[in-house]
């Protein structure tokens, strides 16, 4: 009877608890239906700021709700959710636990009880945030606490399941993947806790919070998880050993070291105490290091994988998403200095800045594990053509967004500098409210595929290829 996947992929999901990768799918797909939903808000978004009488008539559609809709189901929804779900996977298999069954029928019940909590807590936002409750509109803890209350209860089961999966592990050392893991579930455990704290959120206060909790919600969150899953598919889909596992070490501790007070970076020329804003320049610098130690790490990986790399489906969204690691982060290091500050402060470049390191970067490396693991656990690969189309659609549209929105955000900058008057730095960045928008679409028309393919994959090959119904 014919297999209907590859026979090297049917092999090797195999012997994988079926239960387990319907949790695993489950967490995905829920994902997916997240990027959809953010991807229309975003698009609307777009369109609205090339005419503003879109949904104008509406409360609960203004753009003050919207965009925190959003970046926050984006973040949250989206991305979070995807990364947990492959960290399950990633910590099973780099813990050499026995797939047929990684997790116990109660581990895979909370697990289960985790993605309700997280679905809850986005939908909960959301419908909050268009009500008008958006705490205070504090950037990227618009959430009130009543919606981040179950996600934040989500990602403590999850990371509870993470440490007893490396707790039994079968193999004497703790790879660097589960290091990432475990540590991003700790860390962003804090960062919420700081940031949803209500005694200090008030005056200057509340703004190197702010700061802190914007930065390290990415880089102590979506960061290590989308580099420690990067540890694990890349060597596993090249079939070789990561280049240098002591590079890989060196990025993580000195990621720790630098990253945590980068965050005020962001209110350079403002009352924060000039220590802090000087502080935060160094170390955006120095991040350089641990950014660099684990590009590096995967490009020397990658060296001489030219062929492997052209005939894969899943490799080009990891050499971008890799590219994209070395590139933002050396982006975002040359924004921190004062004299870059002078021109691009609060200018529509730092928005483009801000796209390019959370979807050239994360999203595309996320990409790259699903399309890359998530058959070798299901069993079900997606259509070539459907990534192939996907591909270039996210790149181009991306391409389009940063591009437009990093000259725009130029050329208001230095109407600024130059004492114009208000408007006319929104006239000068008229341009590439347009081209935001054009690359919005291709990216919404890619989401789409990627849906598709989410649901092409889940778990069900086994019943079908011998005869069974659909699981």
């Amino acid at each position: 009877m014919k297999i209907p996947v590859g026979i090297p992929v049917f092999v090797a999901a195999a012997g994988t608890d079926p239960r387990f990768a319907k949790m695993v799918s489950r967490w995905l797909v829920s994902a997916g239906v997240w990027l959809l939903f953010a991807s229309v808000v975003g698009l609307l978004e777009a369109f609205r700021l090339i005419d503003t009488e879109i949904l104008a008539d509406h409360a609960w559609a203004t753009y003050g709700r919207m965009r925190p809709v959003h970046t926050m189901t984006m973040l949250f929804g989206w991305a979070s959710m995807a990364l947990t779900g492959l960290a399950f996977y990633v910590v099973a298999k780099s813990t050499l636990l026995p797939m047929h069954e990684p997790l116990s029928k109660t581990e895979l019940v909370f697990a289960n009880m985790a993605l309700w909590l997280f679905n809850i807590g986005v939908g909960v936002g959301a419908v909050a945030m268009c009500m008008g409750d958006l705490n205070a509109g504090r950037e990227y803890r618009e959430w009130p606490w009543y919606a981040m209350a179950p996600a934040f209860a989500s990602v403590g089961i999850c990371g509870v399941l993470f440490y007893r999966m490396v707790a039994r592990r079968a193999v004497q050392g703790i790879y660097i993947s589960c290091w990432f893991v475990m540590a991003g579930c700790f860390w962003i455990a804090i960062v919420v806790l700081m940031g949803y704290q209500t005694f200090w959120t008030a005056g200057i206060p509340d703004r190197i919070i702010d700061g802190f909790y914007i930065h390290n919600a990415v880089g102590m969150w979506f960061t290590p998880l989308a580099v420690g899953m990067t540890y694990y598919a890349l060597p596993k889909l090249l079939n070789k050993p990561i280049y240098s596992y002591a590079l890989g070490v060196l990025g993580f501790f000195t990621h720790l070291a630098f990253y945590t007070v980068i965050g005020t970076h962001h209110y350079i020329f403002t009352p924060l105490p000039m220590a802090l804003q000087t502080t935060s320049v160094i170390c955006s610098v120095a991040m350089i290091v641990p950014v660099w130690a684990s590009t590096g790490n995967f490009l020397m990986t990658m060296k001489g994988e030219r062929l492997a790399i052209s005939h894969s489906y899943s490799l080009p969204f990891l050499l971008v998403g890799v590219l994209g690691y070395g590139l933002a982060s050396v982006q975002g290091s040359a924004e921190s200095l004062r004299f870059v500050q002078e021109i691009l402060h609060f200018t529509h470049y730092t928005v483009g800045h801000a796209h390019f390191a959370m979807y050239v970067f994360v999203t595309f490396l996320i990409w790259g594990c699903i399309y890359g693991l998530v058959p070798r656990m299901t069993g079900r690969e997606p259509p070539i053509a459907l990534v192939t189309i996907h591909f270039w659609l996210a790149l181009g549209g991306i391409a389009v967004y940063v591009v437009g929105l990093s000259v725009g955000g130029h050329l208001q900058g230095e109407s600024w500098v130059d004492g114009e008057a208000f408007m006319e730095s929104v006239r000068v960045a008229g341009p590439d409210r347009v081209w935001r928008a054009v690359g919005g679409l291709l990216m919404f028309v890619s989401h789409i595929f990627v849906f598709v393919a989410l649901w092409k994959m889940r778990p069900g090959a086994f019943t079908m290829a011998f005869g069974g119904g659909q699981s």
